[in-house]
């Protein structure tokens, strides 16, 4: 496994750069992990997502899919791909400190 120094800290990426320990994620990570991802602002909506994705990694133990994102916090599929543009499943689990969903590729 590989580090990066994200916010100040060193964190433990896989090959693709997604958090081996979410744990070590915190809120002042996200500003920094999306803008390495072209995202330039996180608004209300984006912190909503994020933050159902932690919060249903914490009781599930997997990432949340689209489907579940969408249906959970009432944010549409449609609107999941403006906030999160091309591959919104992957960013959203990056910038929530999160594993790569099952399924993506």
């Amino acid at each position: 496994m590989a580090t990066e120094l994200i916010a100040g800290r060193e964190i433990t990426v896989d090959e693709e750069g997604f958090f081996a320990d979410p744990s070590q994620w915190s809120e002042d990570m996200a500003e920094e992990l999306a803008k390495a991802i072209g995202i330039d602002e996180l608004t209300e909506d984006h912190w909503k997502v994020i933050r159902f994705l932690r919060k249903d990694f914490e009781e599930t133990g997997e990432t949340a899919t689209i489907r579940r994102v969408s249906t959970m916090t009432g944010i549409s599929t449609k609107q999941l791909y403006q906030l999160f543009p091309k591959k919104p499943a992957k960013k959203m689990a990056y910038i929530a400190g999160l594993p790569k969903p099952t399924g993506c590729v």
